[in-house]
């Protein structure tokens, strides 16, 4: 369930920084929309559940994942990093209005992805994450 939910929202991130990358160009295929959801978003959404796992699994190669010994710090970075960037494709594709709001210089939608990333973070840690408990060996010298 946990690879299912992560594979969901990273191909959600990836669909939407696709369609609001081509949010504002003049082709046609931007225009079409289905229940308020716009066409080429719902295509690019397909394509990207297929290759969802395989981006997840570059990552984990490419930050030693597996040679860590304590995985859990880069197991948070990497599930704060797909609810922060979903949540930031959410606002980006669907509520654009939401773009224009300021906090001191910083877009207001941005900090507001931060936070709510960390609280779901912690949140879906506890629900999700499995500490897995390795007996560690060691050797003792032999008393003479």
């Amino acid at each position: 369930m946990n690879r299912i939910i992560q594979n969901v929202l990273l191909s959600f991130a990836m669909a939407a920084s696709v369609s609001a990358w081509y949010n504002q160009a003049d082709f046609s295929i931007m225009n079409i929309k289905l229940l308020t959801v716009p066409v080429f978003f719902l295509m690019v959404y397909g394509l990207s559940l297929v290759i969802a796992e395989d981006v997840r699994n570059a990552f984990k190669k490419v930050l030693w994942f597996d040679k860590r010994e304590d995985k859990r710090p880069i197991w948070q970075v990497g599930v704060g990093i797909i609810f922060f960037f979903a949540q930031i494709g959410f606002v980006e594709t669907f509520a654009r209005s939401l773009m224009q709001f300021n906090l001191a210089g910083m877009p207001l939608y941005i900090i507001f992805s931060f936070m709510n990333a960390f609280l779901l973070t912690v949140i879906y840690e506890e629900i999700f994450y499995v500490e897995e408990k390795v007996a560690k060996q060691y050797k003792f010298k032999k008393l003479k």
